[in-house]
């Protein structure tokens, strides 16, 4: 006599060979298609050799077994769609509020240029400090010598390689220091700026700077209130 573990069973060898497409979906069994298995079985079963009581209890706690994981899911996902929203609204309240985060990108404008803050971990002998457009194509190069350890402010006089004005726009910088030995020294970066917009990715939310720039939340590390540093 054919059972719900046997037909299960059978219907997975079927579904083998079939498509990736027809095999999420009959993988897809949930506790509805569950039961109607269930009375399938008990419509079909053998009179002479009907299902046994202790068979039948097992099947019908496996059916328990599956509506409880069903409700489970469920509540999970309802409970992260609550904590999405509630994340979401959160975030809108550090709007107006000014931030320090990890980033390596300035924004240059008709008014002027916003500074970077690097750190240098160790003393380096040179720091060499690169500026790409949006392009990926490098603007200017600077080299710095003979530097402590400690936090500094980078500020780009907004000139290319030819000494010409650089397009206004977002520019990326990226510092590479060694040391005496040519051992190299690790440089963080930051950046400062006011929020004035709130989106949400697949990435999880994202903040927008007043000048165009944005930060990841996770990327905050200093929330205040007042003036911009910038």
């Amino acid at each position: 006599m054919a059972t719900v573990d046997s037909i299960l069973s059978e219907l997975g060898s079927a579904s083998a060979g079939a498509s990736s497409a027809s095999s999420a979906v009959s993988s897809a069994l949930g506790k509805d298609d569950f039961l109607e298995l269930l009375v399938v079985q008990l419509q079909n079963q053998d009179p002479l050799n009907p299902l046994d009581d202790k068979e039948f209890i097992a099947q019908l706690a496996q059916f328990s077994s599956l509506e409880q994981m069903s409700n489970v899911a469920s509540g999970i996902e309802a409970l992260t769609e609550t904590v999405s929203r509630q994340d979401s609204l959160s975030a809108v309240s550090y709007i107006g509020k000014n931030v320090v985060a990890d980033g390596s990108s300035v924004t240059k404008l008709d008014s002027g240029i916003t500074p970077l803050y690097f750190t240098l971990e160790d003393t380096a002998a040179t720091v060499t400090i690169n500026v790409y457009d949006q392009n990926n194509n490098i603007v200017q190069t600077q080299t710095l010598n003979s530097m402590q350890a400690g936090e500094y402010t980078f500020s780009w006089d907004g000139l290319n390689y030819n000494g010409q004005e650089a397009d206004n726009g977002q520019y990326k910088v990226y510092f590479a220091a060694v040391d005496a030995t040519d051992k190299a020294v690790l440089v963080d970066t930051k950046v400062v700026g006011t929020i004035t917009g709130v989106s949400k990715t697949t990435d999880g939310i994202s903040f927008r700077l007043s000048d165009g720039r944005t930060v990841e939340f996770d990327d905050i590390s200093m929330v205040t209130q007042g003036v911009s540093a910038e």
